[in-house]
């Protein structure tokens, strides 16, 4: 039997997989925001023992179909990118609603999981903690290497600062047992040591 869990993932996975972007992963082709989502849940299994359906879904959900409105089409800096991700945050997290509305979740699941994947209550609510601990686990796992080359020492430092400081005690133990090539790992301690 279909659960309403299980038609909510495979509906995110089917918008995820409609990402024109691929990635090569041990070999074969993924489409880079599927990719991006499992690595998003693999980490939430090392951060969270037993997470809840909505949690799950949520952290599944955070990139949804983010590649239609790429940060191109915001003004260049701190503001255009802040507003960027904003609008981002909210467009995945109706998206995302919408598909567990139509799997049989509640108004109540589903606006839950909304809420998280807009990051409300950053710092107070676990299942929010959660999913931005995963957001900045990936960030420092997979694209923190190259981005680090294409962006000012000074401002990179800030950037590693403020991840860190939203991230949880768990989140950061996980960080540091990255593998990361020395430039990264000097780069990370500079941050830390500020």
């Amino acid at each position: 039997m279909t659960t309403p869990y299980n038609k909510a993932l495979s509906a995110l996975d089917t918008m995820h997989a409609e990402d024109p972007r691929r990635v090569e992963v041990n070999g074969q082709s993924l489409p880079l925001e599927l990719w991006h989502a499992e690595r998003m849940n693999a980490w939430l299994e090392q951060l969270v023992e037993a997470p809840g359906e909505c949690l799950i879904l949520a952290v599944r959900a955070q990139h949804l179909k983010r590649w239609e409105v790429p940060r191109n089409q915001y003004p260049e800096g701190r503001i255009g990118y802040l507003t960027w991700r904003r609008d981002q945050g909210k467009r995945a997290a109706e998206l995302a609603s919408e598909a567990l509305l139509e799997a049989g979740y509640s108004t109540q699941d589903a606006e839950e999981t909304a809420r998280m994947i807009r990051k409300q209550g950053l710092g107070r609510d676990p299942g929010t903690q959660a999913v931005e601990d995963c957001a900045c686990l990936v960030f420092l796992e997979n694209y923190f290497a190259d981005f680090s080359h294409q962006v000012d020492h000074d401002h990179l430092i800030r950037i590693v600062q403020k991840t860190w400081a939203k991230m949880s005690p768990k989140a950061h133990e996980l960080a540091l047992a990255l593998p990361m090539d020395g430039d990264a790992r000097a780069l990370v301690e500079e941050a830390l040591a500020g």
